[in-house]
């Protein structure tokens, strides 16, 4: 709580981007200790360290502190907190954390438990899950991070074009 605070109350973006790295190596401790080593290895991974990387390129293409808005803060805030209530109201009628009497616990994880050992062998049910029953779903994340990764890059080498086509037009004049 204290990182989203001094995250909403810094000016320098410099240190937002910090922050926010600083949190998302928070969320993957947070995830290792629910025993989600795999989310809390993307997390470090692309959370803490590519994000924090093309954030800082960004920040060296672009100014270093933010510009004084030029709207009143009204707005946006409604429309999070009416988000945020949707978002709470969506999750009234969920189980509780680890419920085992959750429709997952109770359809879901006794079939994939009973027809791993014989259609995969692979030790590890997490990784059994991950890999085979839902592949073409975890090749469709990776097609979906790899896709925002390059239009990451491709604009920050737009955004470097035109930095020195100005700076070129500049030492011109």
């Amino acid at each position: 709580m204290a990182i989203g605070l001094a995250a909403v109350r810094t000016r320098s973006l410099f240190a937002l981007v910090m922050l926010s790295g600083g949190f998302s190596l928070i969320s993957a401790a947070l995830f290792v200790t629910l025993d989600a080593v795999d989310v809390a290895f993307t997390e470090a991974a692309v959370g803490a360290g590519v994000s924090t990387v093309l954030m800082l390129g960004t920040l060296a293409l672009t100014s270093r502190y933010e510009r004084p808005p030029v709207h009143r803060p009204w707005l946006p805030l409604f429309v999070v907190t009416v988000t945020g209530a949707a978002l709470i109201y969506g999750t009234l009628d969920m189980p509780n954390f680890g419920d085992a009497n959750a429709p997952a616990m109770l359809h879901v994880m006794p079939e994939y438990l009973a027809r791993e050992p014989h259609e995969i062998g692979v030790p590890n049910i997490v990784t059994a899950i991950l890999a085979s029953y839902r592949g073409y779903d975890t090749l469709g994340e990776t097609a979906v991070v790899f896709t925002a990764g390059i239009g990451v890059v491709a604009l920050l080498a737009t955004l470097a074009r035109r930095r020195r086509r100005r700076d070129g037009e500049e030492e011109e004049s």
